[in-house]
């Protein structure tokens, strides 16, 4: 099992470790809800260097990512992110991620811990453009630091202006006191922050630095478990849960990444499938009595017949509900649509909604 550049500071703030990815990984400090609300209401520092990054270098960069992945990355300029998938030959997905316009032809392609190998091998074996690619997953830290005062909190520490990068654009600059970090106004809480890359020799420095700037901020080390909460408010998919191998991006909701503008891996059949509509789809639901969904849990109609499956589910701390996201036939992802979540033998009422589930 691999360890990041600041386990041993997670092991020494008492975190609660378990393997993720392959990762020794912080799961919970002091508790799901406390981070919750932390990452809602102040600021909190998430250590993701599990995460993947790929840097592709080259005249023919652009043309294998257009030809890899869903999106048109032909619209980004150089500061600019762009959340994608990897379609696979059969409908599915083989991972979703971000790629960021570095310089004119070289991007850099961020993707889940656990798909690194799997992701690395799909675009290797799909690269007959002779664009160099550069596996920097082992060289490079990510902190994440979400939450409504992230941008007051850490502005002392970098001269960039941070309140001027919009959503999905980043910065190549000096973060405390190391120069050429990426500052990105990416994430995956739905409150706001950015996310630093920087190597593993400087992340405990930027650690220590973040967490003397956040002091009177409030900020907290937050672990996994309370990522998982807050993303699932925000309605965002989770790789191995609400999209994989097997769900096409159409039936997850993703047709506005899935640009029929160029050709990519699938697409031809992908095409095909929105025209003909999909005979499953991907909605969010909340809970009508208090229970909570897991993932795994089957959803039914008001007679008891099978219509779906959920893949996340939790007790939202913001809302204080039971809340999920489940494939269900067509016929029964409309709003306002009555399902029912199979809960020990109850069918337990549910109602698909608009996401996100969390309003600020």
């Amino acid at each position: 099992m691999k360890n990041t550049a600041l386990t041993h500071i997670h092991e020494s703030l008492g975190a609660k470790m378990l393997p993720f990815a392959g990762y020794n990984m912080p799961i919970l400090y002091e508790g799901v809800n406390a981070e919750h609300e932390t990452v809602r209401n102040a600021v909190g520092v998430f250590d993701v260097s599990h995460m993947g990054e790929f840097l592709l270098t080259g005249p023919n960069a652009l043309a294998l990512i257009q030809k890899v992945t869903s999106n048109d990355a032909s619209v980004l300029t150089i500061g600019r992110a762009q959340y994608s998938c990897l379609p696979n030959d059969d409908g599915g997905i083989v991972d979703d991620l971000i790629v960021y316009k570095m310089k004119d032809e070289q991007y850099l392609l961020v993707v889940n811990a656990s798909n690194i190998d799997k992701d690395w091998d799909w675009i290797s074996a799909h690269n007959d453009l002779g664009v160099e690619m550069k596996n920097l997953s082992d060289d490079y830290s990510l902190l994440a630091i979400q939450g409504p005062k992230a941008v007051e909190s850490m502005q002392s520490l970098t001269s960039r202006d941070l309140s001027a990068i919009p959503y999905y654009h980043f910065e190549v600059g000096d973060f405390a006191g190391i120069e050429n970090v990426i500052i990105s106004a990416t994430g995956y809480t739905g409150s706001g922050g950015f996310e630093i890359y920087c190597k593993n020799s400087e992340v405990e420095q930027i650690w220590n630095k973040v967490f003397e700037a956040g002091a009177s901020f409030g900020i907290k080390p937050i672990g996994l478990a309370a990522r998982d909460t807050l993303r699932l408010e925000m309605g965002f998919c989770l790789y191995g849960n609400d999209i994989n191998d097997t769900t096409s991006p159409l039936e997850a909701g993703l047709g506005w990444i899935t640009k029929f503008t160029k050709e990519f891996t699938n697409s031809e059949n992908l095409k095909k499938q929105k025209e003909a509509g999909v005979s499953k789809k991907l909605v969010a639901f909340e809970m009508q009595e208090r229970a909570v969904p897991r993932h795994d849990y089957e959803i039914v109609d008001a007679a008891g017949n099978p219509i779906g499956i959920v893949t996340s589910g939790t007790m939202s701390p913001s809302m204080n509900k039971g809340i999920g996201l489940g494939y269900v036939t067509t016929e029964n992802s409309a709003l306002d649509s009555d399902i029912f979540i199979r809960i020990r033998k109850n069918d337990v009422p549910a109602k698909v909604v608009k996401l996100p589930f969390y309003k600020k």
